[in-house]
Order: C-alpha cells, then sequence, then structure tokens
C-alpha cells in the first residue's frame, strides 16, 4: 500500500489527502477549496492514467467544499468516464440534526 499526504492550507483549515496506489483510492479531509480539488483531480486522474479503471474518492472527512472546489470534481468525473473509467465519490458526512 502506497500512502501520501499532501496539505494545504485554506482560511486556517488544513485539507490533506491519503492515497492507496494500490487500491485506487484517495482519502481526503479538511476544506475542499479549488485549489484542493486541483491537487485531488491532479491525484485521481494520475491513478487512473495508471491502470485504475475506477478510482474511489472517500471525502467523508471533508468539512466543506466550495463551489469552485465541487465544479472540479463534477468536471473530473466527466474527463474520466469520457475515457472509460469511473470516479465513485463517498460524500462528506452530515452532522446529526436534532
Amino acid at each position: 500500500m502506497t500512502t501520501d499526504e499532501a496539505p494545504t492550507a485554506h482560511d486556517g483549515s488544513a485539507f490533506s489527502e491519503q492515497v492507496d496506489g494500490r487500491a485506487g483510492v484517495v482519502r481526503a479531509r479538511g476544506h475542499l477549496s479549488v485549489q484542493a480539488a486541483d491537487l485531488l483531480t491532479g491525484t485521481a486522474t494520475t491513478l487512473h492514467r495508471e491502470g485504475h479503471r475506477r478510482v474511489l474518492l472517500d471525502l467523508q472527512a471533508v468539512r466543506g467544499i466550495d463551489d469552485a472546489g465541487l465544479l472540479l470534481l463534477e468536471q473530473l468525473q466527466e474527463t474520466i468516464a469520457a475515457r472509460g473509467g469511473r470516479v465513485v465519490v463517498l460524500a462528506p458526512r452530515r452532522p446529526s440534526e436534532p
């Protein structure tokens, strides 16, 4: 298993991703800004190029997503699909409502 972490800062909250290159999984945490989504897109694209037909983005530990970051993730899904692959996204957990 390959594990890499790449932190970026955004308004005092950090973003990091942990990559499992053997399984084609990226686990992200923190705030998913447009810059963080760009990093995530690059990682997912690399995994797909390395032979993963399905790339799993685990965003369950993400605390917030900018609109521009969300748009980049949607574009990533379309791009990988056009190349015969698939991006599966595990959505961020919502706080339980009272």
